[in-house]
């Protein structure tokens, strides 16, 4: 294939499966694949989406794109950066690009518009229909509650609009991404997975619906990480992607599909993904950005207090610990609370702040980094806290510290190992239910799942360094997520939060892209 191979994207959140596929180069250095169309319909994923349509329009992006990132354009590209005449041909193609529908609701203007930019050319389907019924967390919730019925649930039928472009348009390779929960789930008794496979590998009978290019074709359905044999036919558990295995610094685990169309399945090699050699930590990543303090919600919120109201109610937090028999903690804390100061960026900026080092490894930073950008990363801005959950943040990430210099087994304390001080006011808080409550993300290790939970309090997500006394911003856990620092997240700082948690990690698609356009480009 000489020119790029066209990519649908569904389901596409800030664009993270996206970013992957656009970040592949081929020898010459141009882009193997092309975002056409790209399906969002939350309003400020969708507003992100479109920044980096924006951004893709170039292939060297303009000094007016990093002039935004850095805060000299506005708050937002509508502003300013949108409306320079200069773009005019830039904007209208992101708006072709990145749309703002629903799938199962505005199909006929979704088709419509990929049948536009598709013409009769092949592509590639990618997208992660939403998952929130099959996730830990779902599946709890609809647990609890009587009258939950999943053949009701709209949300464990979404891939079904997945299929239906599926259908329409026959790509020759599809992606799709999921969570784990998805291949437990059971709708009347019956596990969901296996109707779901059993419709990608023929989504044209599933939805009875003809190909609007091409043939129907049936697909293939393989693995990322596992190959099968003659001996052995492939589990559930084989479709799992654990992302910390193949150099994400998260422990992601995600079910990842690749379908081949059955005229080019044959050619398949059984290509899996390369394991990393060493596991990439949380320190790997962050290591560089500037210091930071929290904000305070309940109080004023300046420096000087949060540094007094950490000082002031560490008093109490310590005594608590001697009585709790946690005196290597509160010798810890002590010393902490004597040391910390107020950092000189305070809490931070969305726009305009920079760097203080850089990461040492090549990868991650070659990834990560863009020269026009220099030393500014955006989005790197804290939320407020109340007072004690400053205390009780200090302390998960002491106990990480003192942990690591220890050897302990436990990195972060559970709910049983806190101190009468910092019990919060739950009834339950001891129970076992909230084991893990407040979670600190350890510096030696990668990160738990980043997930869209980090935008209701940030108890899950406590940044490492004991000395910034917070959770994690958003430019950090998107660098968790492998999001480059060139990539913007428009909204307010919740919507940011929430786009960067849904997220597939770029460079986890970057690899899963690479993979395929080796396939493609050789057939």
């Amino acid at each position: 294939m000489n020119k790029p191979i066209k990519v649908i994207d569904l389901f596409s959140g800030p664009g993270g499966l996206g970013e992957g596929f656009s970040s592949i180069k081929n020898d010459e250095g141009s882009r193997v694949f092309k975002l056409i169309s790209s399906i969002e319909k939350e309003p400020s994923a969708y507003r992100t989406l479109k920044l980096r349509a924006f951004y893709r329009q170039f292939d060297d992006a303009p000094k007016e794109y990093y002039d935004f990132l850095k805060g000299k354009l506005g708050k937002s590209p509508e502003e300013q950066l949108y409306k320079l005449p200069k773009f005019k041909a830039q904007v209208e193609a992101a708006n072709r690009e990145a749309l703002n529908l629903e799938l199962g609701k505005d199909d006929e203007a979704i088709y419509s518009a990929i049948s536009q930019s598709l013409g009769d050319d092949e592509c590639v389907l990618i997208g992660g229909p939403p998952c929130q019924a099959y996730s830990v967390a779902g599946v709890a919730r609809n647990k609890s509650n009587q009258k939950y019925d999943p053949t009701l649930d709209h949300r464990n039928f979404l891939y079904k609009e997945y299929l239906k472009v599926l259908s329409l348009f026959q790509p020759l390779i599809f992606v799709m991404e999921n969570v784990k929960g998805m291949l437990s789930a059971k709708v009347n008794g019956k596990l969901i997975h296996k109707s779901i496979f059993k419709d990608l590998e023929n989504p044209s009978e599933s939805v009875s619906l003809q190909p609007l290019v091409h043939k129907s074709h049936r697909y293939k359905i393989v693995s990322f990480v596992a190959t099968k044999d003659d001996d052995n036919e492939l589990q559930p558990k084989d479709y799992v992607i654990a992302g910390e295995n193949y150099g994400i610094p998260q422990r992601r685990h995600r079910v990842i599909l690749l379908g081949i169309r059955e005229d080019i399945a044959d050619l398949w090699k059984n290509e899996t993904l390369a394991l990393s050699e060493n596991k990439i930590t949380v320190s790997d990543v962050l290591c560089d950005l500037p210091k930071l303090r929290s904000g305070l919600s309940k109080e004023e919120n300046t420096s000087e207090n949060w540094l007094k109201s950490i000082k002031s109610n560490a008093l109490k937090t310590i005594s608590s610990l001697k009585k709790h028999d946690q005196s290597i903690i509160a010798d810890a804390f002590e010393t902490a609370v004597v040391e910390m100061g107020i950092p000189k960026e305070e809490q931070g900026r969305n726009h305009g702040i920079q760097r203080i080092s850089t990461i040492k490894n090549s990868e991650l930073s070659s990834w990560f980094y863009d020269k026009k950008l220099g030393r500014y990363v955006c989005n790197h801005e804290t939320r407020g806290h109340l007072a004690l959950d400053l205390q009780r943040y200090l302390y998960c990430s002491i106990w990480a510290k003192v942990g690591y210099d220890n050897n302990w087994e436990r990195l972060s304390p559970r709910a049983s190992d806190f101190p009468d001080a910092l019990i919060p006011n739950h009834k339950n808080f001891k129970s076992g239910k909230f084991a893990d409550r407040f979670r600190v993300q350890p510096n030696n290790l990668p990160a738990t799942t980043i997930t869209c939970h980090i935008s209701k309090d940030g108890h899950y997500y406590i940044h490492p360094d004991f000395l910034q006394c917070r959770s994690l911003t958003v430019r950090e856990a998107a660098r968790i997520q492998t999001f480059p620092d060139n990539y913007f997240f428009v909204g307010n700082r919740t919507q940011q939060y929430v786009q960067v948690g849904n997220a597939v990690p770029p460079l986890l698609s970057a690899k899963i892209a690479k993979l395929i356009s080796k396939f493609l480009l050789n057939i």
